[in-house]
């Protein structure tokens, strides 16, 4: 199935992929997908067209942004014990 939704998206990458959606694979991802000049890129617009590849880039900078409002939202004592661990 090809997601249509930012829901079945994540759904998908998230469960059935089991990738998990970190910075570090958001951040690649988008800079694949940002450079029509490269294969890979081209080769998922040939097989799902333009709307598609313009929307999963879209779904990308939203996964970026939930990220970026829920670390904003956590409490500073909660970032610091995560980060030793």
């Amino acid at each position: 199935m090809i997601p249509r939704t930012y829901a079945q998206w994540r759904h998908c990458i998230t469960v059935e992929c089991g990738i998990p959606l970190s910075a570090d694979f958001i951040a690649q991802r988008l800079a694949v997908w940002r450079n029509p000049g490269l294969e890979e890129t081209q080769r998922f617009r040939r097989l799902y067209g333009y709307a598609h590849w313009q929307a999963v880039q879209h779904w990308l900078v939203q996964a970026a942004q939930e990220q970026e409002a829920a670390a904003a939202a956590e409490p500073p004592l909660a970032a610091s014990a995560q980060q030793t661990g």
